[in-house]
């Protein structure tokens, strides 16, 4: 297995890791919010979604095709069909993420003694389902756990290659 090939699995699963963990905080902070009526913005807490999508070119790999990329050989019957190659342009697959806040209408709820009342005795609470926040967090937690569980494998695998 090429160097760049075990560089890359490794990117995609600390990619993974990272935005598992972005959106864990996301949540952590959607359930510790979910009674907040007073933000510094005005109104009510707002719900963030975070949203992830294909990652591009970035991280480890692409700092290793940009630094190595334009080395030349001394001499090309010198591990010809390895160094020649070079790093190729494919894509570095793994996940971007990007923190969107909902746009969800407050829910009203009749409390005329709440410090945040309207005059008719409404307040306005985040539109967030404590529920749903916990059925994400458990998912959430189970897909890091997932791209730990690759990371490790992947690193296992080159640890046993290197000791052949």
């Amino acid at each position: 297995m090429a160097l760049k090939n075990i560089l890359q699995t490794i990117d995609i699963s600390a990619s993974g890791l990272s935005a598992m963990r972005r959106k864990m905080n996301a949540i952590a902070s959607n359930i510790a919010n979910s009674e907040t009526t007073r933000t510094d913005e005005g109104g009510p807490y707002k719900r963030k979604i975070v949203v992830m999508d294909e990652g591009q070119n970035r991280g480890f790999l692409s700092l290793m095709k940009r630094a190595f990329g334009g080395l030349r050989m001394t001499d090309n019957a010198h591990m010809e069909s390895k160094v020649s190659k070079r790093f190729d342009d494919r894509r570095i697959s793994g996940v971007d993420t990007e923190m969107v806040i909902s746009d969800e209408e407050p829910v009203k709820v009749f409390d005329p003694k709440h410090p945040d009342a309207d005059p008719e005795g409404y307040v306005s609470m985040p539109n967030i389902n404590i529920v749903e926040e916990m059925v994400d967090m458990i998912m959430v937690s189970r897909a890091y756990e997932a791209n730990l569980a690759a990371m490790n494998a992947d690193k296992a695998m080159t640890k046993q290659a290197l000791d052949i």
